[in-house]
């Protein structure tokens, strides 16, 4: 067993992850019963057995959804806290590019949330609806996440199980930074130009809200996380660390930071997907889905804001910009 595995902070993940997995494996077989069995227009004894069966299902599932939204905030925190030991890592960036794992894993992470949300919110308007008109629908896409989850379990056992102590890694800046004159940002931008588009974009955001257009508002959302992490990596991160050659999406979840990258990313991608959700529920579904839009904008809207204010608070204490 590697010294990785025997870390106190990657020993606690790996055996929560573990859990939840076992208690997602119990309603995936029960589900797939159910799946198979589900008649809503019987009314049979078999049937009122099955749906309370469904109700134990979705459950488990609420408490497991709900505790893997908790999971990914930890297990950024601890690759942050394995910086000390991998050599060459100054934070998390260097970890998590440690082997071919890492980004990988963090993107599936990511795309897990995004349809835990989704999950969750076709059940909330399946169980409103009474007759459960969504329940299939919900049922395969939980089979899905449980793939999914799955194979989350293995990556994340060949993440840690992979990283070795003795090759050392690039840092952040080396990771971030401009190699060479190399502009890192995409389509050639420069920052005035990534800058405009960041805030035309949100603008676009909050038009098509309020006008409910949800092409724009798909559109819209789908392009701004894109723009957004290099706006926050190549500019209002720099404010937050007052540092203009400091370029690293990670350290600013660091406690000299004041942690306030997890609000940073998190009203980000949380604005974002139930940005998305929304639209999917809308088009698809044909609910009414207002209370998720003005919800996705509140955050997306935070995150503006406290991107912003970091520049204007640097400006206002020290009179330029950096």
């Amino acid at each position: 067993m590697t010294p990785i595995l025997l870390n106190t902070q990657v020993l606690v993940y790996l055996l929560s992850e573990g859990v939840l997995w076992g208690l997602l494996a119990l309603a995936f077989v029960v589900s797939v019963h159910i799946l198979l069995r589900w008649d809503f227009e019987r009314s049979t004894e078999e049937q009122y057995a099955l749906e309370r069966r469904a109700y134990l299902v979705m459950t488990i599932i609420l408490f497991a959804f709900a505790l893997k939204f908790l999971l990914l905030p930890f297990f950024v925190f601890t690759i942050d806290r394995l910086s000390d030991l991998v050599p060459g890592a100054m934070c998390a960036a260097g970890v998590i590019s440690a082997n071919g794992y890492g980004m990988p894993l963090l993107f599936l992470k990511l795309l897990i949330l995004f349809l835990l949300l989704l999950w969750m919110a076709i059940n909330h308007y399946d169980l409103e609806a009474k007759d459960y008109p969504w329940f299939r629908l919900k049922s395969l896409l939980f089979l899905l996440i449980f793939a999914l989850v799955s194979l989350e379990l293995w990556m994340d056992w060949a993440y840690f199980s992979h990283i070795d102590l003795h090759i050392p890694v690039s840092c952040c800046s080396a990771l971030f930074g401009q190699l060479e004159g190399a502009n890192p940002l995409p389509f050639g931008l420069d920052i005035p130009k990534l800058l405009l588009l960041f805030y035309l974009l949100y603008a676009l955001i909050v038009t098509a809200t309020l006008m409910r257009q949800w092409v724009l508002e798909l559109l819209a959302y789908s392009l701004f996380v894109f723009v957004a992490y290099y706006a926050v990596v190549y500019f209002f991160g720099t404010y937050v660390y007052e540092l203009p050659t400091h370029k690293c999406p990670f350290c600013m979840m660091q406690r000299p930071y004041g942690y306030v990258g997890y609000l940073i990313w998190g009203s980000l991608f949380g604005g974002v997907f139930l940005g998305l959700v929304a639209v999917i529920l809308r088009a698809g579904l044909k609910v009414p889905t207002r209370r998720l839009e003005w919800a996705a904008l509140a955050l997306v809207s935070l995150f503006v804001i406290v991107c912003s204010a970091y520049v204007g608070v640097y400006y206002l204490r020290n009179g330029v910009l950096l």
